[in-house]
């Protein structure tokens, strides 16, 4: 089983920039599809955007489509999330997740592993 580890949240100001790391201990991480997901107090777990295997397809929501940037780099089994012009709405625990599968999915229940989550906060 695959375990994700995510870093790099923390408190921004609005219009500012982080990029959050998740750290996968499986040897295949290759062959697992990955996203990260958000989850704001009182909303529901939202996809944020995902990657394929390789790198060359990835995946959006439309509420962060410009601005935020998925990548991954399989020979450090690690995938990332480069927010750029963070808004106080995207304030959330945003978390890492792998799906054992090749295609794109937006369903959180879809996702069969799950990192513990990293804060960020966006001030105004």
């Amino acid at each position: 089983q695959v375990q994700l580890a995510e870093s790099g949240g923390g408190l921004v100001q609005t219009g500012g920039s982080l990029r959050l790391s998740c750290a996968a201990s499986e040897r295949s991480f290759s062959s697992y599809f990955m996203a990260w997901f958000r989850q704001a107090p009182g909303n529901e777990r939202e996809f944020v955007a995902a990657i394929n295997w390789g790198g060359g397809s990835t995946y959006y929501a439309d509420s962060i489509k410009g601005r935020f940037f998925i990548s991954r780099d399989n020979a450090k089994n690690t995938v990332y999330l480069r927010m750029n012009s963070l808004k106080p709405e995207d304030t959330a625990v945003y978390y890492c997740a792998a799906r054992a599968a090749w295609t794109y999915s937006s369903y959180s229940y879809e996702y069969g592993y799950w990192g513990q989550g990293t804060q960020v906060t966006v001030s105004s």
